[in-house]
């Protein structure tokens, strides 16, 4: 099997062109994979699909084999992927996914895509705001917010001293989330800017999450902490989020990377 390994802010992924390739098995194979001491290392698997109704398909499998449904940064890559690889041939195109067909606006430079903004769609909030939750026996308020995955947005201050690896998996696996949830841990810096670290169902703390930054931002808002478009800093890089009230869609603004190309 050819591959490619890509990232977004350090959220990284192993992609497969699957115009070309066939996956028997994607959830075995995104476990193999995603072993960083074993297999390749990645958070997960990213099959690039042909589709019916837009210009490619993600099919994306988190780094325990779990299907996810969206993923900010591995979508900018797999816009990234398809110009540079000559699968399309414009700058504006569709990707088909679990959660709606997104809309990609790719920034070349050089003749190579650089950055990536992308329509994640409509916000839906799923919690009260603030509503309490208590995780490994502690207090906690949290803000719900789905961006066709499911994120917990909780506030917190002092992000270094942050226990991630203890609090992360108490939230995933709560029983106020039937279907597990991503969770982000945001310190608001100033009406403009955040910074966030984000434990991702089924994968663990990443070095970034796409949905989850754009979450962040919507539950800033709706808590009154920030402006509608601020930048969310995350441990592999800094993503430009704005939510556009009249027309309530969320976009998100970021790197994409190739990082080397392989064969297993």
């Amino acid at each position: 099997m050819k591959f490619t390994k890509m990232q977004g802010t350090g959220n990284d992924y192993v992609y497969v062109n699957c115009f070309e390739e066939t996956v028997e098995n994607p959830s075995g194979t995104a476990i193999m994979v995603s072993s960083r001491n074993f297999g390749i290392g990645s958070d997960g698997l990213i099959l690039i699909c042909p589709s019916e109704t837009a210009d490619c398909r993600m099919d994306m499998y988190n780094a325990d084999g779990s299907r996810g449904t969206m993923c900010g940064n591995g979508i900018r890559c797999v816009g990234k992927y398809v110009y540079d690889h000559g699968l399309v041939d414009k700058t504006e195109i569709t990707v088909e996914t679990p959660s709606g067909i997104k809309r990609l606006k790719l920034w070349v430079e050089d003749k190579k895509v650089d950055t990536v903004t992308v329509n994640m769609g409509r916000p839906e909030l799923t919690s009260e705001l603030g509503e309490a939750i208590t995780v490994c026996g502690r207090p906690y308020t949290f803000t719900g917010v789905s961006m066709g995955n499911p994120h917990a947005v909780v506030f917190f201050n002092g992000l270094e001293n942050l226990n991630l690896e203890r609090i992360g998996p108490g939230f995933e696996g709560h029983e106020r989330f039937p279907g597990r949830t991503n969770t982000e841990f945001v310190e608001v810096l100033s009406k403009k800017r955040v910074r966030m670290r984000v434990w991702e169902r089924g994968s663990g703390e990443t070095m970034a999450c796409g949905t989850g930054a754009c979450a962040a931002l919507v539950a800033c808002v709706l808590n009154g902490r920030t402006e509608h478009e601020a930048e969310v800093e995350l441990l592999g890089g800094t993503l430009s989020v704005k939510w556009d009230k009249k027309e309530d869609f969320v976009y998100m603004t970021g790197p994409a990377v190739e990082v080397f190309h392989g064969e297993i």
